[in-house]
């Protein structure tokens, strides 16, 4: 009897033993359920929206994008040149007068070559009108016609609008050119104001009104009043 209840024992812890077993083993088996995909000894973990991590960057389906900022190289960077020279001294001088006559005459820039000429103008743009002035102070047309012929032309010219005329050789209009003269008056005997022809119908005078400025010979006022013009030269 008790030989019987001691095997009975021993195959009960036999049992007990070798399930435990087993529980351990499934227990490490399941382990090989969790999947990791490795290439090349790079790991590679899948994510939502087919988005994946490997070696520091962000792969969508749609770009790869560094996970590192960096900013655009001096390379390549786009160089812009400005349109404007640049320049220095009397070379940005001269530039600038012509930007700024450039609309005044309405003609392009690089027709505006004599810098001395558009220095005058500029030296006495406003200089109001005085009869028999030939100062900065004030100035009459045939006065301020005189200077801008001996300052920028080197000729020497007679002083009242009629002398001037008279002094002058004929020019048709459409032949007219830079630095020629252009008289107004009832008549060619009649002769009482005068300006400096520029370009593009455009000339500078003194103005009874305004002083020195740039008028156009179309302008309803002036073009009436138009007796021709005239070019004084050193002979």
């Amino acid at each position: 009897m008790r030989l019987k209840l001691y095997i009975i024992v021993i195959f009960l812890t036999t049992f007990i033993v070798s399930c435990k077993s087993v529980q351990n083993i499934a227990h490490r088996d399941h382990s090989g359920n969790e999947t990791v995909n490795r290439k090349n000894g790079t790991e590679k973990r899948e994510f939502i929206n087919g988005i994946q991590v490997t070696l520091g960057t962000v792969t969508t389906t749609k770009q790869k994008t560094s996970s590192i900022s960096s900013s655009p190289s001096k390379n390549s960077q786009s160089n812009t040149t400005s349109d404007i020279p640049i320049l220095s001294g009397e070379s940005e001088r001269a530039y600038m007068l012509q930007l700024k006559y450039s609309p005044i005459i309405n003609v392009p820039i690089d027709n505006l070559n004599n810098i001395v000429l558009l220095e005058q103008i500029d030296k006495w743009w406003g200089t109001r009108y005085c009869i028999g002035g030939s100062s900065e102070n004030c100035v009459d047309c045939s006065g301020f016609t005189q200077i801008i012929m001996r300052n920028v032309y080197n000729l020497s010219i007679l002083r009242t609008a009629q002398e001037q005329y008279n002094q002058a050789q004929r020019i048709e209009r459409e032949d007219l050119q830079e630095g020629d003269m252009v008289f107004f008056g009832k008549s060619i005997r009649s002769i009482s104001h005068v300006g400096i022809y520029l370009q593009n119908n455009k000339f500078v005078h003194a103005s009874t009104s305004n002083g020195v400025m740039v008028s156009d010979l179309n302008d309803k006022y002036w073009n009436p009043k138009y007796r021709g013009g005239g070019r004084v030269d050193n002979n």
